[in-house]
This record gives structure tokens, C-alpha cells and sequence, in this order.
């Protein structure tokens, strides 16, 4: 059976070397068990035949039993065709007027013309199926499907397939893909072997897997369908989840972690001298930490907060607990600018502890270098703070106990796996991933499955909400005047362009004239304007972001590297230009770099002339709401969870053919739990009713990389 799935689909009736070439290259499909997960995107109902007086222009599909009247041969210019020894050549349609007792219609082929042409001879009777549309006043059909009365459609429901212009052009049309399916089935199910425990099918209410494959390709009805769809995507995300935990499961029983039975002195300290009351949902998650930390096993924990909710302080305090136990602490930050922002919040937050804090980027340096060296080996640092430099080989921690990874996703996994081996003792160092990218749950809990995740959801008191509105190119001016009413206030602007590609010279283009419009609006010496992009040195960039952080600039034109932390107090306007091009979160990231200090910002998104439907809905959601979390489901149901930011790289785990992580959040929680219950009684899946569990497992596509080892 499995040799079945595993078969060359070229070897399938039907498919051969060159169509199997093509299946290859363009939809990735190489053996019959690739076929079959090869699921319809949608189905097209084939059950009613409508009469012609009740067809509408704007329908999807319809079909009708109609007898053929006449067929006309037209050529280039809609001139007849003579059919007295017909040229096929000159031929560009043939026109085929077809009735029933309600009307006639025209049907329509520019291709295969001439085996049309004697197929449907007048007087005969056909099924035509297809899309209807409206050429000079009537209703037509061009290149329907045309049945035999007795022969009509396999089935009620008939799915469609995804499908490209080269399958097409290749002779694999929807027609052939249904045939290549049919028979790929009535080859493999016969022996086909269910790939879950019969526990499992029963204790779920699920369909066996032969007659879920057969319903999900060639529907007997709705219902059918439904229960096909729940097994194969139920299916899916528990084995895809069965894997991650169980991992998680050997992990938790024989990762020994550093034991951090104290929080310390100098937690104590930092504590009560805070300016402000830590919100609940801070300690909430400090509280978790503790209990990871003095566990006896390894911390492996993701830690989700919007932009400006107060991670740094939960890093910060986390770190001091390694201290209060004898141990060091590192936070690795992907950027100088943010790294050196850090450095100043926590030196600020560790003055009255007495706790020594150093900073490590790649301009650091010889002389102070040195200096780091030696007092991260002799234990006189306690908290590292700094970018990609800190994994370097030379950089030698005397017991490494906690690391802090901020913004994970902008870092390689080789980096981060060098991170690791840094521990006290040759023990791994308790681990806190950071981002501030909100990421929908049940991405979490794919992405991140073997992490504990933990969520800061809610803001610190006295964060001012930020005023988000969208202006067209006609409110360009009004924009220039609230702009300069605000900085005659004393507040900075920020004004963002978008940069899809670092080569795209449109892009470029634009940047540098939307810079040179705003520097002859905004003119020396009344206004600075700074600017940072891509193709500038690490020296300019820095010198220009600097000059705006620290208030020399009032204007700073960027494209989007100032995406992540950059931390301006009295930046109070963020200006987005083009707006429509960026992705729901990137734009969320964008407005959190506003509203950091105590008074009213603004963010405006400024659209151009066109604008997509969904372009358009994005705008419009942002509009409406802050939350970081709303606004990521929202992205995911847009966009599907491959192409959100921050998990391109990651990619998930495992291909999913069928499940959507933005629509089956409920089967999701579901598979999840009921995995969670079967790791619980058998965590190596070695019992023989779970045989077949463990050899799901085995196949390649489970080999998920220990994502814990590299955050």
C-alpha cells in the first residue's frame, strides 16, 4: 500500500515522463500520494440543469440539456468560413447556437475547433457546462465543458483543482486532473491501510481514511464532504502537533536545566524602586518565569507583547534573577540601535542594584572589548547586552545561567544555536524568546510548538492610544501643515517609505524624491531633515538616527529599517507613504514606533490613487483598532500564514494541504489537546496500538528541527 502512495506518478495511467514533468514543476506533485493530497479548492455543483430562459449573466457555473441547432466555422475577421474543404487554419471560432424549450444560445470554441465542429452536429443532444457571459447583448458560453446526455460528470460535486497556464497549454485541464485522480484512487484504496490507531477514529468520531480520500475528491454530497473534510484536516494538524509535543515531552524529562531557586537581592531592589506599578499581566508572566526558572528543567519560553507593552522590564527582572542565583545574563537585541537603547533602559532600571551592566556590538571597541572579555570571565558583569557580537567565539561568560533573544525571527538558526553552548557547567542556559510581532495563536502554537509561549495583553497606564487616519495624495498639503504645526509644538516626525526590495529602483526613486519634496517644504534653517536607508554605510545610518533620537532632526524620511525598536519619546507623528503596499503587521510595527511618550500622537497612512479591495480593508482595520492580536488574525485570514512577517523564514513546520491555521483554529485547540492526552499515557509512542502513529512520525516531513535549540 505504501509503495502505492509512494509510486512515480509518471507510472499512473494516463500521466507518462512528460505530464509527470510538468505535475513536478508546476504544482511540486511527484509520487501518486502527492496526487492525492492534491485537495480541490473548491467544488462546482453539477446535480441541476437549468433551462436557458433562467440563465443571469453573473452566474458562476451553470449546465444545461440542450439540443445543437446550427454550427458556424468564423474566421479572422467574423467572416463566415465556406465548408466546402475547409481550411482549419483560417478558422478563428466556431459559433454553435443551441436551444431547449425555453430559448437558444450561442456556445462559443476558439480551440480544438475542428473535433468540435464534428462532434456537435445539428439535431443532437448534449449537456454544456461551463460559465456564462454577455457578448453584444446575449448570453454565451465560451469553451464549455460538452457531455454525452448518459455520461455527464462523475459525480454530484466536482472539485477544481488548483491549475496554471503551462498544465493547461500541457493538455492537463481540470477535465484530465479529475480522470488522473479517479484513477490514482481506484489503485490505491483497495489496500490503502489507515494511517491513525482504530482508537483514535472511533474515540473521534472520524471517517476511515479510504472514504475520506474518495468523498474529498469525488463528493456523493454535502454532508460527505464535510465529514471528509473534518477527518483529513483533524488528520493533518494533530500529527503535525503529535510531533511538536512530543518532542516538547522528551525534552521536559531529560533537559536538565540550570536550578534558580531564589530571586535575590538585587531583584528586590530593582523592584521597589520602580517609577511605576508593573501591570498584571507582567507579573503574570514574571510569575511564570520564576516557576520555569526554578524547576530543575530547562526555560524554553516565548514571550508575545505588543510594541511598547513592557517586555524590556520582564527581561530585565528575569535577568536579575540569574544574577540573585550566582549567575549571568545575556540579551541579544538584531540591531546597534536597538542593543544600544537596551543598554540605556536596563543601566537606567539597574543603578540603585549595584548590578554591572556592559553592551557588545560589532563597533565596540578593541580596548573595551577587552575589558568585557575579562569581566564576563571573571564574573563582574552580570547582564551582556548586545547584538550578533555576543556569539562570537571569543566572548567567554564564567556561568552563563539565562538568554534573552529579542525580535528571535531576525536571527539565523546557526546563531542562535551558538548561543547554547555558552552554558554554566555545559549546562544550556534558560532561554526567552522576545518579539513584539503578535502572532495569532494558533500560529503559536505550530511555529512555536515545543516553546511555552506567554503573553503580555495588556499596556502600561498612561500609554495614550495613537490616533491612526488614512489621507489621500489630494490631502498632501494639509499633511505638510499638521506636520509643522507639530514640530513648532517641539514634537519629531517620522516619515516612512516603503522598500520591498533593497534593489527596486522605483522604490529608491520615490524615496529620494518624497526626500527632496520634504526638504524644500521643511527648509534649513527652521527644519532638519535626516534620512536612512539601505544602501547607506553603518556609520550613516547610525550618525542620522542618532541625530533624530537625540532631537538634532526634526524630520526623519526612512524606509522600513526603523521598523524594530527604535525608541523616540517625543516622536509624536509617524507617516506612512503608500501605505497599501505594507502588510497589517508591518504597519502595526510601524505605528508602534509613536505614542512613546506622554503626548498625542498620530499616524498617517498615505494612500494612492488605486487601491486593492483588500489594500483597502487593511487601511480601513487599522483604523479601527490597536490590538496588536486583532490585527495578526486579521493578517493571517488575508494573507495565509506563510507570507505574514516575521515567519517567512521560519516557514511552518510541515506542509499543510488541507488545514488553514486562519480558519481551523477550533480543530487546532482540539488536535492539540487529544495529543497532549495520548503523550500523556504514551510519550514514545512505543505501545503497539500506536504503531502506526510512530511511523507517521518517521516520514520526513515530521523531522521538524528542535526549534527549542535555536531560539
Amino acid at each position: 500500500m505504501a509503495e502505492m502512495m509512494d509510486m512515480n506518478v509518471q507510472y499512473l495511467s494516463g500521466v507518462g515522463p512528460r505530464r509527470a514533468a510538468l505535475l513536478k514543476s508546476e504544482l511540486g506533485i511527484e509520487t501518486v500520494g502527492d496526487l492525492l493530497h492534491l485537495y480541490p479548492f473548491r467544488y462546482i455543483d453539477r446535480s441541476s440543469v437549468q433551462k436557458i430562459a433562467e440563465i443571469i449573466p453573473d452566474q458562476a457555473y451553470i449546465q444545461i440539456r440542450a439540443t445543437v441547432r446550427s454550427a458556424r466555422l468564423l474566421g479572422k475577421k467574423g467572416e463566415p468560413v465556406t465548408t466546402d474543404n475547409v481550411k482549419f487554419n483560417l478558422v478563428n471560432r466556431l459559433s454553435v447556437i443551441v436551444s431547449d424549450e425555453t430559448g437558444e444560445m450561442e456556445v462559443v470554441f476558439f480551440k480544438g475547433i475542428k473535433w468540435m465542429y464534428g462532434r456537435l452536429i445539428p439535431g443532437s443532444e448534449f449537456i454544456f457546462f461551463g460559465k456564462p457571459t454577455v457578448f453584444g447583448n446575449r448570453i454565451n458560453m465560451v469553451h464549455p465543458e460538452v457531455d454525452a446526455p448518459d455520461n455527464a460528470g462523475t459525480g454530484i460535486l466536482t472539485g477544481v483543482y488548483n491549475s496554471t497556464e503551462k498544465l493547461k497549454t500541457g493538455g492537463i485541464t481540470g477535465k484530465v486532473m479529475n480522470k488522473l485522480i479517479g484513477a490514482a484512487l481506484d489503485m490505491v484504496l483497495p489496500t490503502l491501510k489507515d494511517t491513525l490507531p482504530e482508537y483514535v477514529i472511533q474515540e473521534k468520531g472520524l471517517v476511515p481514511l479510504p472514504y475520506a480520500l474518495r468523498q474529498i475528491h469525488f463528493p456523493t454530497d454535502r454532508y460527505a464532504l464535510s465529514k471528509a473534510t473534518y477527518r483529513l484536516k483533524f488528520e493533518e494538524l494533530f500529527l503535525l502537533q503529535l510531533s511538536l509535543l512530543k518532542q516538547k515531552f522528551i525534552r521536559s524529562r531529560s533537559s536538565v536545566g540550570i536550578p534558580m531557586p531564589k530571586v535575590g537581592e538585587a531583584f528586590n531592589i530593582c523592584y521597589n524602586a520602580l517609577p511605576y506599578e508593573l501591570t498584571g499581566a507582567q507579573k503574570r508572566v514574571i510569575k511564570e518565569i520564576r516557576e520555569d526558572l526554578r524547576s530543575g528543567r530547562q526555560m524554553n519560553r516565548l514571550l508575545q507583547g505588543d510594541v511598547g507593552s513592557g517586555k524590556t522590564m520582564v527581561a530585565v527582572l528575569s535577568a536579575l534573577i540569574a544574577v540573585g542565583n550566582g549567575y549571568q545574563a545575556c540579551i541579544m537585541a538584531p540591531t546597534e540601535v536597538l542593543s544600544q537603547q537596551h543598554f540605556a533602559n536596563v543601566s537606567k532600571y539597574l543603578a540603585p542594584t549595584g548590578v554591572k551592566v556592559a553592551l557588545l556590538t560589532g563597533s565596540t571597541g578593541a580596548a573595551a572589548r577587552r575589558e568585557i572579555h575579562a569581566g564576563l570571565e571573571d564574573g563582574s558583569i552580570g547582564i551582556l547586552i548586545g547584538t550578533h557580537a555576543l556569539i562570537e567565539d571569543t566572548v567567554r561568560f564564567r556561568r552563563l545561567g539565562l538568554a534573552v533573544i529579542d525580535e528571535q525571527h531576525r536571527f539565523g538558526v546557526d546563531q542562535r544555536a551558538r548561543l547554547w553552548s555558552k552554558g554554566a557547567d555545559g549546562t544550556a542556559p534558560h532561554i526567552l524568546v522576545m518579539t513584539a510581532t503578535p502572532i495569532p495563536r494558533t500560529l503559536a502554537m505550530t511555529l512555536y510548538g515545543d516553546l511555552d509561549v506567554s503573553v503580555i495583553d495588556e499596556m502600561p497606564p498612561g500609554r495614550k492610544p495613537v490616533v491612526t487616519r488614512q489621507f489621500g495624495e489630494n490631502k498632501r498639503y494639509a499633511l505638510y501643515r499638521f506636520m509643522k504645526d507639530q514640530i513648532a509644538l517641539g514634537r519629531q516626525v517620522f516619515v516612512v517609505y516603503p522598500l520591498i526590495f533593497e534593489s527596486e529602483k522605483v522604490d529608491y526613486q520615490n524615496l529620494q524624491k518624497g526626500y527632496e519634496d520634504i526638504v524644500e517644504q521643511f527648509p534649513l534653517p527652521d527644519y532638519k531633515v535626516a534620512i536612512v536607508h539601505g544602501q547607506q554605510s553603518n556609520e550613516e545610518k547610525n550618525f542620522n538616527m542618532n541625530a533624530f533620537a537625540a532631537g538634532r532632526a526634526n524630520i526623519l524620511v526612512s524606509t522600513t529599517v526603523i521598523e524594530v525598536g527604535v525608541d523616540v519619546p517625543n516622536a509624536s507623528v509617524m507617516v506612512i507613504e503608500s501605505a497599501e503596499r505594507f502588510g497589517l503587521s508591518q504597519l502595526h510595527q510601524l505605528r508602534g514606533r509613536v505614542g512613546r511618550g506622554s503626548e498625542a500622537s498620530y499616524c498617517i497612512l498615505m494612500k494612492g490613487v488605486k487601491v486593492s479591495k483588500e489594500s483597502q480593508k487593511r487601511l480601513d482595520l487599522m483604523c479601527e483598532t490597536e490590538d496588536g492580536f486583532v490585527l495578526a488574525e486579521e493578517d493571517m485570514k488575508m494573507r495565509g500564514p506563510g507570507d505574514m512577517e516575521g515567519t517567512q523564514q521560519s516557514g511552518l513546520p510541515i506542509t499543510l494541504n488541507i488545514a488553514s491555521l486562519a480558519h481551523d483554529g477550533q480543530i487546532l485547540s482540539d488536535a492539540r489537546l487529544y495529543a497532549d492526552h495520548i503523550l500523556d499515557r504514551d510519550p514514545d509512542l512505543s505501545a503497539p496500538v500506536n504503531a502506526p502513529l510512530a511511523a507517521e512520525l518517521r516520514k520526513d516531513k515530521y523531522l521538524v528541527r528542535d526549534y527549542s535549540k535555536i531560539s
